[in-house]
């Protein structure tokens, strides 16, 4: 004979998530309104880092080396490049064509080409590092669709009418982005730390 024991307390779907004072969780809270900035009618992330101690120089080399290694990544495709480099006011730029993958399972792939433009302007104690020229290149192996993030990411198109939620197919883009982003400008900060 099973005992039965009750399950009270506990919760039966993970989105049940409570916070400390007992109010539910979103789990998509800081993929909402505000995360996807738009500058003069553009996408761009950036984002300031600090590097207390070091010399533009340093930062720069730093940088640059970083900028080069991404391109070589996994994920990377052939047309990743560094696209500019200046030594003497210490600024880098990195053009990148990766993998963004949405599911993989057995039979199942979904992914989409992701392209940006990093840029990085250091200069003594920090660095401002930029993301933007945001694309996508989706579904290419049947019905090739191109999405800007302009239209596709932002406010107005990566979020459902009542901005609580993220939109079914666009909102795994701005997932995916956002936390590529906030990869790369950690990575960034660590290395420069």
């Amino acid at each position: 004979m099973m005992a039965c024991l009750p399950l009270m307390g506990m919760a039966q779907n993970s989105w049940e998530t409570e916070n400390t004072q007992g109010q539910q969780v979103n789990p998509d809270q800081k993929y909402l309104v505000g995360a996807v900035p738009v500058v003069d009618g553009k996408v761009q992330f950036t984002k300031e880092i600090s590097a207390p101690g070091k010399s533009a120089a340093q930062i720069y080399d730093i940088i640059l080396k970083y900028f080069t290694q991404l391109t070589k990544e996994d994920n990377q495709l052939e047309q990743s490049r560094i696209v500019g480099k200046d030594s003497i006011n210490h600024s880098v730029a990195g053009s990148y064509q990766e993998w963004l993958v949405f599911k993989n399972k057995p039979l199942v792939l979904d992914r989409t080409r992701f392209m940006y433009t990093l840029t990085a302007q250091c200069e003594d104690g920090k660095a401002n590092i930029t993301m933007r020229r945001i694309y996508y290149y989706y579904d290419e192996e049947r019905d090739p669709q191109t999405y800007l993030a302009e239209e596709w990411i932002t406010d107005e198109y990566g979020l459902k009418k009542n901005k609580q939620k993220l939109s079914r197919v666009s909102g795994k883009f701005r997932r995916k982005t956002i936390d590529r982003k906030d990869y790369l400008f950690n990575k960034i900060a660590t290395l420069l730390n």
